[in-house]
């Protein structure tokens, strides 16, 4: 059941440079998490979902990554936290402890040269103060929790001894060592077949009807939202275009990009014949960061775009139903 917020992202905005350039990788981006709900971070590869969360996490790379605006808080059971103010250690003692992450690809977060059992227990060792004989107990159980087979003897297994499913299920492990009040999941299905996919969607839904935490989901693939997302927010060009709760926003899409990223999701089979009409692909290609547009920064692919939109700078309004959309023909395309 959900609970109040425990996480709130407000006007988040992130920059690169170089000697060369200056990339606006997320631009003025809002939203906010509440407890025993999944939020959904939808949008193309460089459209800024992965550089959230880094940014929430403050794991930018510096001095090139900084956030240059806005806030984050933590709404932890001994008082808010601001992340974006926190000094790098105190920061420490929140990844981990309070926040966790599961990243894309398990294979360059686990540490070749130590077991997964005692990586997962160093997280409980370090934050909890547990002993190192009741620390790697506890990553058994948690093993075993999130489906591995033989827990006690997978524990004693390097990362390179497991299959890409069990990898991420250690990741999942180690992300619930010390029961966080959210974990965020970058893209965490990407590099697994459709039936892992299925059984990890299922297990991150039942570890949080369990622990209640709140579950930050990034993806590129709106058929997973549907099936794990209570809200959802679609981010074209580093800006939040589309906003609401999931299933209004499948149900009647307002913005443009939002469509666009329905039309081009395979079509349903049913009784070997298609239910909806053949995909379609969204025009162009991915704004570029560093030379971004003075008007809507989807108009160059938008069918829909009219001189107004590629003049003017557009606002994220507020829509009925809780939702908001950054699109100045919303009203007239619904």
């Amino acid at each position: 059941m959900a609970g109040g917020t425990v996480l709130a992202v407000e006007n988040l905005s992130v920059e690169f440079r170089s000697r060369r350039r200056i990339v606006r990788a997320v631009s003025d981006v809002s939203f906010a998490l509440r407890a025993g709900e999944t939020f959904a971070l939808v949008g193309e590869s460089g459209s800024g979902k992965s550089v959230t969360s880094l940014a929430i996490m403050r794991l930018l790379a510096a001095p090139a990554g900084r956030i240059t605006g806005g806030t984050v808080t933590l709404h932890a059971p001994d008082g808010p936290l601001a992340l974006t103010a926190l000094p790098e250690r105190a920061m420490r003692a929140v990844r981990g402890r309070q926040i966790a992450m599961i990243f894309q690809e398990p294979m360059t977060s686990l540490n070749p040269l130590f077991t997964v059992g005692d990586q997962i227990a160093e997280v409980a060792r370090h934050h909890l103060g547990t002993s190192r004989a009741e620390a790697f107990k506890g990553a058994i159980a948690l093993l075993d929790r999130v489906g591995i087979p033989a827990a006690a003897h997978r524990a004693r297994a390097y990362p390179h001894e497991l299959s890409g499913g069990m990898r991420q299920r250690a990741m999942i492990a180690m992300a619930l060592a010390c029961k966080p009040l959210v974990m965020i999941a970058d893209e965490p299905t990407t590099a697994l077949d459709v039936t892992v996919q299925a059984q990890m969607l299922e297990l991150i839904r039942e570890l949080q009807d369990e622990t209640g935490m709140a579950v930050l989901f990034i993806t590129h693939n709106l058929g997973l939202v549907a099936e794990i997302a209570d809200e959802v927010a679609v981010m074209y060009g580093g800006q939040i275009v589309e906003t609401g709760q999931a299933d209004a926003i499948f149900a009647a899409p307002a913005h443009p990009y939002t469509r666009g990223l329905l039309d081009s999701l395979p079509p349903e089979i049913e009784d070997d014949v298609p239910v909806r009409a053949p995909l379609r692909a969204i025009p162009g290609t991915v704004v570029d960061l560093a030379a971004l547009p003075p008007g809507c920064r989807f108009a160059p692919r938008c069918d829909h775009r009219r001189a107004a939109c590629e003049t003017a700078a557009v606002a994220l309004d507020a829509a009925p139903e809780g939702r908001a959309i950054r699109c100045i023909r919303a009203r007239e395309l619904s």
